[in-house]
């Protein structure tokens, strides 16, 4: 028999902070919950779902704001 190396568990967010809802985010980017789907929807946000619920990470919202940014400035 083969001992095998103990997996650790996942180490996901820390803090309920982050992981955002659609009305946090649609309160961050000043956009209407429809916009928001859309870009959940066209993947140009990403998020996960859990259940039903779909939450957003902080640091995708962070990626989306950036990369709008650079698209911007080109």
């Amino acid at each position: 028999m083969t001992a095998h190396a103990p997996v650790a568990p996942y180490q996901g967010p820390s803090t309920p902070e982050e992981l955002l809802t659609v009305p946090q985010v649609m309160a961050r980017l000043q956009l209407g919950r429809s916009a928001v789907y859309d870009l959940l929807r066209t993947r140009q946000l990403a998020s996960i779902t859990l259940g039903r619920a779909r939450r957003i990470p902080t640091h995708a919202l962070a990626d989306f704001i950036r990369t709008r940014l650079e698209q911007d400035a080109a």
